[in-house]
């Protein structure tokens, strides 16, 4: 779909016009200025008078009289910066560019202009900044489209996360761990993490693993000498429990002689998302180290459906490796399914609901698929046939009603782009089983160190709130080449952050 844009030449438009545009079609390329093949031609007319900002909307389809329009008024506060001023114009845009698709195309987006990762973080601005609930609720609604429906969970969400952690907003003198192992059996057609076959690659295997225990001594010897605290570690990757139990074992024992206090970590998370790598040995590693918060994820409960993505496990497997995690003391299970796998759409995902039921884990995150741009599935889109936008929206509803008949609770979510029916992820937990490094890495509360192969960073200043993102490589053979240089980095980021004089002891 090609859209011409007439009355504004800032390319600063260009990006959000064209991430509403995706809400509405596929593939949309904006042009400001002519474009005689333009599909769609638009005409905004932008008037700024003093603190008021006019905006109004002209929409006609090539080869259509019809002409749908749209207006909207705001005004502005005094003494804004001029990045801050512009947000504010490039919202009233948004807003009535967005009315106008809506007219055109007679698709309600529930999310309003917002396309961003993290629209919880609005929230708790509006909680930080004192204002009153139904105010905040209003002030959403109108700047930024929202639906009630959206404006309900993000308050229940915010609501149970300040419940769950206290001290969210407090907690930029500790910081958390990711440390990314970027193995996994085989890899899935939607997956764009830093994920490489395990199998035939033991030589990088160990190179990689060397690497990784000299960044978590380093890490460790620096956060000791300033007296900074640990809250969380979540092992990701790839597939954690693709290494064998006997470096998992060296692993957790690196983690323990290497960071501070590890008795008062929080939360230690080890996902074993393919339920094709666990096995009782590494199970009674997990044990051994008192680890209990796994990751066990089916994604679906068809056979057919986990053949099509590349996953090589089958539902039984998923099920018996829930079932042995369970016997031998893990308490604390969190299971994967995602809506709109190809191939799958309302029943099929009603099966994976019923059979969830009979496992009951702690904790259920539903993702919805997401059209991710380097992977397989998106490079080959005829291939993978999947569910229209009315269809995910039933089987979203099909989960928001299961979990609260099983008393899950939203705790988080986040959203990302291509993703069907613009819908979300949501994370749901049974009381007190929320996993508290979903929640502090979602809302960007505390820096988060990012240790191995395709770790990001984000350091965030604990006086400014200011985000600084350093991501290692994604591939293990640059990640072993240069792990000692991207160490001293990041240390050098903390360093500045974290001057020794001004650290809490």
């Amino acid at each position: 779909m090609k859209i011409q844009i007439d009355g504004l030449e800032d390319e600063r438009f260009k990006r959000p016009l064209q991430n509403i545009a995706n809400l509405f079609f596929e593939e949309t390329d904006i042009f400001l200025g002519q474009d005689s093949d333009a599909d769609i031609k638009v005409e905004i007319l932008l008037d700024i008078k003093e603190n008021t900002v006019t905006v109004s909307v002209s929409l006609v389809k090539s080869g259509d009289s019809e002409v749908y329009r749209a207006a909207y008024s705001k005004e502005i506060e005094e003494g804004l910066s001029e990045k801050d001023f512009f947000t504010k114009v490039k919202n009233a845009v948004s807003h009535v560019y967005l009315s106008v698709l809506q007219n055109f195309t007679g698709i309600y987006q529930k999310w309003g202009v917002l396309t961003g990762v993290r629209p919880t973080k609005l929230m708790h601005k509006k909680v930080r900044m004192g204002i009153d609930r139904e105010l905040a609720h209003s002030q959403l609604k109108e700047e930024y489209m929202l639906s009630d429906e959206k404006i309900e969970l993000m308050q229940s969400i915010v609501d149970l996360q300040l419940k769950v952690i206290p001290d969210l907003y407090t907690l930029q003198d500790e910081v958390s761990i990711y440390i990314g192992i970027p193995f996994c059996p085989t890899k899935c057609a939607y997956c764009t993490f830093p994920a490489y076959a395990i199998l035939g690659k033991q030589g990088r295997v160990d190179s990689f693993l060397s690497g990784l225990h000299y960044e978590m001594r380093e890490t460790g010897k620096w956060l000791k000498e300033r007296g900074i605290k640990i809250t969380t570690v979540y092992f990701g990757g790839g597939t954690p429990t693709s290494i064998t139990a006997e470096e998992m074992d060296l692993l957790y024992e690196e983690m323990h002689q290497s960071f501070p206090e590890v008795s008062s970590i929080r939360e230690v998370t080890v996902e074993a998302g393919r339920p094709d790598t666990i096995t009782p040995e590494k199970l009674e590693i997990l044990k051994k180290w008192n680890i209990d918060r796994i990751s066990i994820n089916p994604q679906s409960y068809t056979n057919e459906t986990l053949k099509a993505i590349g996953r090589h496990h089958s539902v039984e497997e998923t099920i018996d490796k829930f079932h042995l995690a369970r016997s031998m003391g893990m308490n604390n299970i969190n299971m994967d399914l995602i809506i709109g796998l190809p191939g799958e759409g309302v029943s099929e995902f009603q099966h994976s609901l019923d059979e969830t039921d009979k496992l009951m884990p702690e904790s259920l995150t539903v993702h919805t698929l997401s059209f991710k741009r380097a992977s397989e599935m998106t490079r080959n889109k005829e291939k993978y046939k999947v569910a229209d936008r009315s269809e995910t929206e039933q089987m979203m509803s099909l989960a928001e009603n299961w979990t609260k008949q099983h008393q899950y609770a939203p705790y988080y979510l986040y959203r990302q782009k291509n993703i069907l029916g613009n819908l979300e992820n949501v994370g749901y937990s049974l009381e007190n089983q929320e996993s508290l490094y979903n929640i502090i890495i979602m809302e960007e509360v505390q820096t988060i160190i990012g240790i191995g192969c395709g770790a990001a960073s984000k350091f965030i200043d604990p006086k400014t709130g200011h985000i600084q993102q350093f991501s290692n490589p994604k591939d293990p053979k640059s990640y072993n080449e240069n792990f000692k240089e991207y160490t001293e980095k990041k240390i050098a980021i903390l360093e500045e952050l974290y001057p020794a004089q001004s650290t809490q002891k």
